[in-house]
């Protein structure tokens, strides 16, 4: 399956990366915050970390080659070619409770994390 984007006469890939309504929402209330339009949420999985690998949460106007996208409702996700294989099938939500405010990450393809659970192997 591949997407078209508005900034590009060429299709992108899609990945496997699900965003929850609630996730969405939250970015989409950021990104009117920042009165931008013109930014996706870029997920990637960098070296680093106590176990290995890091997630990357950030937002990004570009486009890079390899990317693979998927819109959820308006909100663009987009993730670089290498991290698709470690990303696939991970469910991103947001929490806002007493004991935690963020965006967190179930990646099924997680082998193990660190007890602060910002790494993964």
């Amino acid at each position: 399956m591949t997407v078209a984007t508005e900034n590009t006469d060429t299709e992108l890939p899609t990945h496997g990366v699900i965003l929850t309504d609630v996730a969405a929402g939250k970015v989409r209330s950021l990104l009117e915050q920042e009165g931008r339009t013109d930014l996706r949420l870029r997920v990637a999985v960098q070296p680093g970390g106590c176990s290995g690998l890091i997630y990357q949460l950030y937002f990004d106007e570009r486009f890079l080659d390899g990317d693979a996208v998927r819109d959820y409702d308006g909100v663009e996700v987009i993730v670089d070619r290498m991290s698709v294989p470690y990303l696939e099938g991970s469910t991103i939500d947001f929490e806002d409770t007493i004991q935690k405010q963020g965006f967190s990450i179930d990646n099924p393809n997680a082998q193990g994390s660190c007890a602060c659970g910002d790494s993964f192997n």
